[in-house]
This record gives structure tokens, sequence and C-alpha cells, in this order.
């Protein structure tokens, strides 16, 4: 279904593009909502257990810039999580006022049970895609991306 926008053939294509984007993300976020939602996580959640995962101890500034969230709604995030044992903030040494998270013994198993099981699903949602088309929607987003 196209736009009834009444502009110029850039402005109607852009607009369209944009549609069938956020369209297909909402799509794909409803079942990962859905997904975690069983393991009582939210997206946010699982992107910074997934982020401690793979890049051990951060600073929670630099876990906002990983995971695209303000610092007000990443110390929310983290206070959650630490609530529910799965994370640890400690102090930085050399700089007191920086805090580092680093999972605990029940963060890396709740996200080593949960990990394979998303990609997983997440594999099965790409699905309509083939290789070439995934290669080249990963590309397409970047450009679009890193061009903002």
């Amino acid at each position: 279904m196209g736009s009834h926008y009444n502009g110029s053939t850039e402005e109607v294509r852009a607009l369209d593009a944009y549609i069938k984007l956020v369209r297909a993300v909402d799509s794909i976020n409803s079942k990962i909502r859905l997904f975690l939602s069983k393991s009582k996580l939210s997206e946010s959640q699982f992107l910074i257990l997934d982020a401690l995962y793979h890049l051990e101890d951060l600073a929670q500034k630099d876990l906002a810039k990983k995971s695209l969230k303000s610092g007000g709604n990443i110390t929310m995030v983290v206070d959650n999580l630490e609530k529910k044992g799965l994370i640890k903030r400690k102090r930085g040494e050399s700089d007191r006022r920086i805090f580092y998270v680093h999972l605990t013994k029940t963060g890396e198993k709740l996200i080593r049970n949960v990990l394979p099981d998303f990609v997983n699903m997440l594999g099965k949602e790409m699905k309509s895609l083939n290789a070439v088309e995934q290669k080249e929607l990963q590309r397409l987003c970047k450009k679009l991306g890193v061009k903002s």
C-alpha cells in the first residue's frame, strides 16, 4: 500500500520506503518482545546483557552508546537489571565518577541460555530474505545509519 501524499516523486518514494521500513521493524520487534518476555527481559535489558556478554565490563556511558540509549534511560535499565541480580556496578578505580557494569554469574547464565534461542528465532524471521538479500539489507541499513 503506497502513500497518498501529494509530493514530488522523490518525496513519495522516500515516504513509501520509510513506511515499509518501519512496518518491517515493528513486525520483527513485536516478535522479539514476545520472545524476550518469556525470560522477563525487555529489549533494552537484552541488549545490555548481550553487550556485556560479548564485550565484558563496560562503562555505563559506553553501554548507552552501544545500545543507542540516553544516559537517563540506560540508568533505569541498569538499575532494573541490578535489582534482578543480573549485573553489578563498580566504581572506576582511577576515576570514581565512572561506573563499570559487568554480568553476574546469574546474568551470564541467563544470556547464555537466551541468546541461542533468540538467534534461532531471528534467523527464522529473516528467512524471507535469502543470504544475498540479507547482506544487501545490512549494507543498506549501514548506509542509512552512517549518513545521519
